[in-house]
């Protein structure tokens, strides 16, 4: 039946930083899992039994990368399965612009090794967590490579230096930062909320706590 896909993982970047929302889904390959392929990534034909079909998430897939342009470290390579496997489930090949990571880091790099072990050593990216390929984790650490590869710290104090600017510049510069799509979940415990709302109840009605709570149609950040 020839190699087939077994996992997706994608993390979406805004602005060339990761929002927090991902895909990621393991697939059943319908073919028994070949030993050299199974020392690559450690998914057994007993963990993928249950696993849905490609064809099952074909679509969610394909809405979860909209139009957006997709980052990949060996382009060709990941491409070619996705159309394969689209192929077979009846669907069109993906149209979405693609960036190859590999061909970018051999233009910045030339001569040097650009597998992706070798870009985070450069770098100094931690990938110790990588001692399988894993999809997600493997898109994760790409994130941090691409954004090394376009000029890494650079860019995202860029980007903070746009988010200061005020009047015309600020409507110059402001269809450049996107909204999030889905806000991040809050880093504060209900528990922690109750406690700061007991302690703003003792500093009476006057204090700045109380002016710009919530309640009085203030969003504090």
């Amino acid at each position: 039946m020839g190699d087939r896909l077994v996992e997706i993982g994608c993390v979406e970047l805004i602005n060339h930083i990761p929002s927090g929302r991902h895909y990621h889904v393991y697939i059943n390959p319908q073919r028994a899992m070949p030993e050299e392929a199974f020392r690559v990534h450690g998914l057994s034909d007993e963990f993928l039994a249950d696993k849905p079909l490609f064809g099952a998430v074909a679509q969610e897939f394909r809405d979860f990368l909209g139009d957006a342009r997709l980052v990949i470290h060996n382009a060709p390579f990941d491409m070619g399965f996705l159309n394969a496997e689209l192929e077979r489930a009846g669907q069109r090949p993906l149209g979405n612009d693609v960036l190859d990571t590999v061909m970018l880091a051999r233009e910045k790099h030339p001569g040097a090794r650009v597998s992706l072990d070798a870009l985070c050593k450069h770098y100094g990216i931690d990938n110790s967590r990588r001692t399988l390929h894993g999809a997600l984790l493997d898109s994760e650490i790409l994130a941090e490579v691409y954004l090394e590869l376009i000029g890494g710290k650079q860019v995202s104090l860029a980007l903070v230096a746009e988010s200061r600017v005020s009047g015309a510049d600020a409507i110059a510069t402001r269809a450049i930062a996107l909204p999030r799509p889905v806000a991040l979940p809050p880093r504060i415990t209900e528990g922690e909320i109750v406690a700061h709302d007991k302690l703003v109840a003792t500093l009476g009605a006057e204090s700045i706590w109380a002016r710009y709570a919530p309640e009085n149609g203030v969003a504090a950040e």
